[in-house]
């Protein structure tokens, strides 16, 4: 850009064009540092959701239902505190022409629900009469051993499939508004389907 061409685009500064040159300088610097700034808590809020889903998959495996809804809060406060820096990364992004910087596409955020997971065998899918309390009784305790071990693999897909969630949102550091909220409520909807899975296990275990 020419000095004619700066002065055109500052227009209205009773300066001359050396020192506008100097003006847009600062203003680009402090520019850059309010943009680092919010990389900075980006990538601080990538890093805490990398912990949060490291304690996840302990709690997960250990079964701490309890421990898991703490969790899941302190990904919401992550990315509140991401969402707080939205407006101020536009803005600074435009002014320095960099209107695509942050413009991304984020693999969809995929859903699981109950259908999605292996159906559970039943002493009451065959076709006999069941009126014969014996007989199904007896079905039930030859397919104890299958049924143990769907719900196992129920249990871990849906415990997996939430700190995949979590580890999605957390490699992108929050930085996208539908994204992440996106994948918030999957997660907990997945804390709520794996619970579900427990209750179920010691409803046909127990």
């Amino acid at each position: 850009m020419s000095v004619t061409e700066l002065v055109q685009a500052v227009g209205g500064f009773e300066c001359d064009p050396a020192e506008m040159v100097r003006a847009s300088v600062r203003t680009a610097e402090r520019a850059f540092a309010e943009l680092d700034a919010c990389d900075d808590v980006i990538d601080k809020a990538s890093e805490a959701g990398g912990k949060v889903a490291g304690r996840l998959r302990v709690h997960l495996s250990a079964e701490a239902a309890a421990d898991i809804p703490a969790e899941l809060e302190e990904l919401e406060t992550v990315a509140a505190g991401v969402r707080s820096t939205d407006e101020t990364r536009r803005l600074l992004n435009r002014v320095l022409g960099r209107e695509n910087r942050d413009a991304f596409t984020p693999v969809a955020v995929v859903r699981l629900t109950a259908d999605g997971l292996p159906k559970l065998p039943s002493a009451y899918a065959e076709p006999d009469d069941y009126s014969d309390l014996l007989a199904v009784a007896g079905r039930e305790e030859q397919l104890r051993p299958l049924l143990k071990l769907v719900h196992a693999e129920r249990i871990v897909r849906v415990a997996s499939h939430l700190v995949t969630v979590v580890d999605q949102v957390a490699s992108v550091g929050f930085a996208d508004k539908r994204f992440a909220g996106e994948s918030l409520r999957e997660a907990w909807h997945s804390y709520e389907l794996w619970q579900r899975c427990l209750a179920e296990r010691r409803r046909d275990l127990s």
